[in-house]
């Protein structure tokens, strides 16, 4: 089974403090906040990378599917908006919404929005964030 890493240095106190996070392949780093967190300050956050990850992962299932299913899409975009939230007095992550748009020729509209709705389901990060709620919006492009 492979492995990846990532690895988060914070410094002080919550508020006040800031810290790194870094991939193991070296191929990002940034500084990240609380105000870049749960404010608008600049850095990154862990929900941005969450979304970054679910974007992608959602992206590779969908086009497994559909390259299952005979089509070869030619392009599949997709963002991942994450809600983090205050419930019951503590954070969480509330929600993902997936909005994708993909060129496949020769499938239908209908054809289409199932095979979304599988990669959703069952993609390894929708699959880890089990209890969270995930919407898709999904479209074909012309």
């Amino acid at each position: 089974m492979k492995k990846r890493k990532a690895e988060a240095v914070w410094r002080g106190k919550l508020k006040d403090g800031n810290g790194t996070l870094k991939l193991e392949s070296g191929l990002f780093e940034s500084n990240y906040s609380f105000s870049s967190r749960f404010e608008s300050g600049s850095g990154t956050n862990p929900e941005e990378l969450l979304g970054a990850a679910h974007a992608g992962c959602f992206s590779m299932a969908l086009s497994n599917v559909l390259a299952e299913e005979g089509y070869d899409p030619d392009e599949i975009q997709t963002e991942a908006e994450v809600s983090l939230g205050e419930v019951d007095g503590a954070f969480k992550i509330t929600g993902v919404k997936l909005v994708t748009e993909a060129s496949v020729p020769e499938i239908t509209e209908e054809e289409f929005l199932e095979h979304a709705e599988d990669a959703k389901e069952n993609c390894p990060v929708s699959l880890a964030l089990r209890g969270t709620d995930i919407s898709l919006e999904a479209s074909l492009s012309q």
